[in-house]
């Protein structure tokens, strides 16, 4: 039986990656071609992604295939949502793309609602309010007049302006653009009346193409630079979680997912978008998936908390792996304190110990005072996290929820996960943890007419990866 090679770049805020993705039949296997850090760029206070140092990443995960001999079927890409780069009427990418991290957006939609009331954008959209969001982020632009802003014909979400960096073709697909809080999720097109409350033109945005569609080949330049020849680049599901809940490996619609790494996204898979009162008032997002599926879910801060406390600690001389990491909070004492991990407080702090230290001395609970108890902490304060998001989304689910799927890294955290299905009082089922990868493959492989739809590859996710289940303790 024939095999079929695919390239999936899988590219997150701190780092990506290039992983070829094998399908032999209903026989899934992949590998890492090549890793590669992104950074965020300050410049003049100002923060930015170096697009350029990526787009030589790319290139060089290119040649190391060509390098093989790889023939590849595809190649797709990912990464998160709501940034976006200016491109003038020549096709010039005008400058870096702003980063979702860039101060500037603080406060921005309050001001915003002043001219779109906030019940208002929420029920044409149907997307969480959260300050960095594409809306706020082109509404300070245009405050600021910002230069690329003022000279752009149009602008293209992350996933697309690496393709067009690929390909010179240009597209706007629809998992990524939903993330903007401009596309209404019903009509399934963008609302042009935000965009000129923002004061920007509704021409910035291209017509939405759906995931599976033929962006275009590598360029003649970049098809002898490489050495790989014209080969195929397809819109997969270009946000990054959309391409990981392709690859939860469900037998049916009765289950809840989380998506744990930085940021945690704990949502439900339905047919039509929820938007409702309740919805508006917890603050639940609806956002595009494959097969005209919705994502309702909600953002969590995940694995952000811990990452910082890791680089307090290495500065101070104490490093940690993460197996290290996970016995320290078996070691600890349990249920001294929970934080939210959702506050404010802990979205970028100078010192994140400090941070969460601060939160159980105002809430009147013991303050962490050695590294095992912080992590035990963070640990406990997610897992209660993930129990009352949970239980929001179970009274807006159109189903019972039977189980929760628990992908991406922080799926590998035996520890977390057993806090989890006690605190759910549900199965949880870990695996795999390199979903959003295998997602982005699948889904080139649908396109390439080898996979018939969402269900036969999340069959082929559950034969090919080892799963583990995590039963509460009663």
């Amino acid at each position: 039986m024939k095999q079929h090679q695919f390239l999936a770049f899988d590219i997150g805020a701190t780092s990506g990656r290039a992983v070829l993705g094998t399908l032999e039949g209903v026989k899934f296997e992949m590998r890492d071609i090549y890793r590669f850090p992104n950074v965020l760029m300050e410049l003049h206070g100002k923060y930015y992604w170096n697009i350029f140092s990526l787009y030589d990443a790319l290139k060089e995960a290119l040649r190391l295939c060509a390098k093989e001999g790889i023939e590849l079927t595809s190649i797709g890409i990912d990464t998160w949502g709501v940034d976006f780069g200016y491109i003038g009427k020549d096709g010039t990418l005008l400058g870096l793309p702003r980063a979702y991290r860039d101060p500037y957006t603080s406060g921005a939609p309050e001001e915003f609602f002043k001219k779109v009331p906030r019940e208002e954008v929420y029920r044409l959209t149907g997307v969480q309010i959260m300050d960095f969001n594409s809306l706020y982020q082109l509404y300070r632009a245009k405050e600021e007049n910002f230069a690329p802003l003022e000279a752009a014909e149009e602008i293209l979400f992350i996933p697309d302006l690496l393709s067009y960096l690929l390909t010179g073709k240009k597209v706007c697909e629809y998992t990524d653009a939903s993330t903007s809080q401009f596309l209404n999720p019903v009509t399934k097109q963008f609302e042009s009346s935000l965009l000129e409350a923002a004061g920007v033109p509704p021409s910035l945005l291209r017509s939405l193409v759906l995931p599976g569609t033929r962006v275009g080949e590598l360029t003649d330049a970049l098809s002898r630079e490489t050495g790989l020849g014209k080969i195929p680049v397809i819109a997969v599901a270009g946000h990054d979680t959309a391409s990981a809940v392709v690859a939860v490996p469900a037998e049916d619609t009765r289950f809840a997912y989380l998506s744990s790494g930085t940021w945690s996204l704990m949502g439900i898979e339905t047919e039509k978008p929820i938007i409702t009162e309740q919805s508006y008032k917890n603050n639940f997002t609806n956002e595009g998936g494959i097969e005209g599926t919705t994502r309702f879910l909600k953002n969590i801060t995940g694995m952000w908390l811990l990452e910082q406390c890791r680089k307090e600690w290495e500065r101070e001389g104490r490093s940690y792996t993460y197996s290290q990491i996970v016995r320290m909070a078996e070691q600890a004492t349990p249920n001294r304190s929970i934080v939210n991990p959702d506050d404010p407080s802990l979205a970028n702090p100078p010192s994140m110990t400090q941070a969460i230290a601060a939160l159980c001395e105002k809430s009147g609970q013991p303050i962490p005072v050695t590294d095992e108890e912080l992590i035990r902490c963070i640990f406990e304060s997610l897992a209660n996290r993930y129990k009352e998001v949970l239980g929001q989304l179970s009274e807006m689910a159109p189903f019972p929820i039977d189980k929760l799927h628990v992908i991406g890294g922080g799926s590998q955290n035996a520890l977390l996960n057993q806090f989890t299905a006690d605190a759910i009082g549900l199965p949880v089922i870990a695996g795999p943890s390199e979903a959003t990868a295998i997602g982005n493959c699948l889904v080139q492989a649908k396109t390439a007419g080898l996979i018939a739809d969402r269900w036969e590859m999340r069959k082929i996710v559950a034969n090919a990866f080892p799963l583990k289940t995590y039963k509460p303790n009663k």
